[in-house]
């Protein structure tokens, strides 16, 4: 095979990093460039108004001693074990319903996907409302078939859970997501499967389950990610049912409402930031969740290919 000019080969790799140039330029400008500079103020007590000064590992000795960042690591990791293994389970629950349904299903689809596009912080002030004890809704009806409701938002015990629902609410961008994987398998799988003498959980755990397989791992690895940053539900949350609006530039006194309960990791960085000025410490800590969200998903993505027997 003849290899072409070299003139050739220059127009072509200038027209390919051309069209690559706005992706590569974005990538440089909005992530490595901002990732650069937050490892590097991480080790330096920096707060906007002064030249940053190098404190080496002083920030992350600092976060071992943080009795408020260890209250917000549980807290997240709270979230992250109960509320994406049930976000997953609930999308693909709605998306079994839906493929079982021989009416009506584009009705119900379109009924159980609306929530996912309402805005977050709106979401939130009307769960709130609905969830309020003695007023709210759900706590009169509970209470009208002889049920005494829980404070939700309002009881250390119960305000996570109370996000956890608020979560499960929203559920419709997963749903449809499963959906879609859920009627790519093949029918003929189910045929094969049926004529083995396979039942309903058997053509579920063996032919859905694998098929699906890639999609409950990204399903995974974005929930990990989202709820590693949990912020805007839970400032909100707080800062309603304690009765505060957000004081000070939209930093709330009342974050972690009530007893802390929901106060997550990325509440503690912004509190850190902006109302503190501990700049170089908010740093540090935006590191270690990069690291953690990071490691987490290696992880998930090893573990998979060990699973899916990818490994040998």
């Amino acid at each position: 095979m003849a290899t072409r000019p070299l003139g050739v080969r220059l127009r072509r790799g200038a027209v390919t990093w051309s069209f690559l140039a706005p992706a590569l330029l974005g990538i440089v400008v909005f992530f490595l460039y901002p990732l650069v500079c937050a490892v590097y103020f991480s080790f330096t007590k920096f707060d906007l108004l002064t030249v940053p000064r190098w404190v080496g590992l002083a920030n992350y000795r600092r976060m071992a001693e943080d009795p408020f960042l260890l209250q917000s690591i549980r807290n997240t990791l709270w979230m992250v074990v109960v509320f994406v293994p049930a976000r997953i389970i609930g999308a693909i629950g709605l998306s079994l319903l839906l493929t079982g349904l021989k009416r009506g299903a584009g009705l119900f689809r379109t009924i159980f996907y609306l929530p996912a596009l309402a805005p977050p912080v709106a979401a939130t002030i009307a769960f709130v409302y609905l969830l309020k004890p003695g007023t709210g809704p759900v706590n009169t009806l509970l209470e009208r078939i002889g049920i005494e409701g829980p404070l939700w938002f309002n009881s250390p015990e119960w305000a996570k859970p109370s996000l956890v629902l608020l979560g499960l609410w929203g559920i419709g961008d997963l749903m449809i997501i499963m959906l879609a994987a859920m009627l790519g398998v093949p029918v003929s799988l189910y045929e094969a499967a049926a004529l083995d003498g396979a039942n309903s959980w058997h053509r579920f755990r063996y032919v859905t389950l694998p098929t699906i397989r890639p999609v409950i791992l990204f399903a995974a690895v974005t929930g990990v990610i989202y709820t590693l940053q949990y912020f805007d539900q839970a400032a909100v949350a707080g800062s309603i049912a304690s009765g505060q609006a957000a004081t000070g530039g939209g930093i709330s006194s009342s974050f972690g409402f009530p007893e802390g309960s929901t106060f997550t990791y990325p509440l503690w960085l912004y509190t850190v930031g902006f109302r503190y000025n501990a700049l170089g410490y908010a740093n540090a800590m935006a590191v270690a969740l990069f690291v953690v969200a990071l490691a987490v998903t290696v992880i998930l993505l090893l573990r998979s290919k060990v699973f899916s027997g990818e490994e040998q």
